[in-house]
């Protein structure tokens, strides 16, 4: 069985600075990759960058990006590639979180969810092709397999997202470059929506806690857990699935 050692390997994590995506970078962090981050928030990529050193990755390169600017996609991508001495994976989990259902909402779906992951791999493309092990992860969501009444915005951008890993898998399959997503069910961490929702809306909170199979929320590592398998060797015949993480959530009634 191929080992799921991933030392030395090229970790582009957009939207890494904090939650999920940060948990991911860490995880990473842990089975030795070097690591490049990007998010708006400046100060926050610097404190997630230092955590990461701390845990032990020997190469972090961070950048400030706005992923609606296809420029700023394109500019970071070329630096993290530069800084890294090229690139082997590319994990997409920027989000706009839009529960909205006003133009604003679906375009920001569209834009974030969708379009910076389009323009990230697209981007990131020439150097994955020259690398020995390439990984594309989108970071979708259960939203995108059972509908919701709160967030169709929200949905349907993940949907388009989940659409977008398989059609781009098989146009990849070819040359060995592996492309597939991750659906999170109900994911709770300090600062996130369900950690905000225990307090501002305690009685959704406790119903959506109680309808999981498992008993309750999963947590961001057992997201990154999941992407750290999906993105090594040991995970080398898997492309173009999108792989359901939320303690049976998303499963029939």
């Amino acid at each position: 069985m191929p080992s799921p050692s991933l030392n030395n390997a090229r970790v582009l994590v957009a939207g890494g600075s904090r939650g999920i995506g940060f948990t991911i970078a860490h995880a990473f962090a842990q089975a030795g990759a070097h690591l490049s981050l990007c998010a708006r928030d400046a100060q926050g990529l610097q404190q997630a960058g230092d955590a990461l050193k701390h845990a032990g990755a020997s190469a972090v390169h961070t950048q400030s990006c706005d992923l609606a600017d296809p420029l700023q996609i394109q500019q970071w991508v070329d630096a993290a590639a530069h800084a890294l001495g090229g690139v082997d994976i590319v994990i997409n989990n920027a989000s706009s979180y839009g529960n909205g259902n006003d133009d604003a909402s679906w375009q920001a779906g569209f834009d974030i969810d969708l379009m910076a992951a389009v323009r990230t791999n697209r981007a990131a493309l020439p150097h994955l092709r020259n690398s020995s092990l390439p990984a594309i992860l989108n970071i979708s969501s259960i939203n995108a397999l059972v509908p919701t009444p709160r967030a169709a915005a929200y949905s349907t951008a993940k949907a388009a997202l989940n659409y977008y890993t398989t059609s781009l898998a098989t146009e990849l399959a070819h040359e060995r470059i592996r492309v597939n997503a991750l659906a999170p069910g109900s994911i709770e961490f300090p600062g996130g929506l369900w950690d905000r929702r225990r307090t501002e809306e305690p009685a959704l909170y406790e119903k959506i806690r109680a309808n999981i199979p498992f008993g309750g929320f999963g947590d961001a590592d057992d997201v990154a857990n999941a992407a750290v398998f999906l993105c090594s060797p040991a995970a080398r015949w898997i492309t173009g699935q999108v792989l359901a993480v939320d303690g049976g959530q998303s499963l029939p009634a």
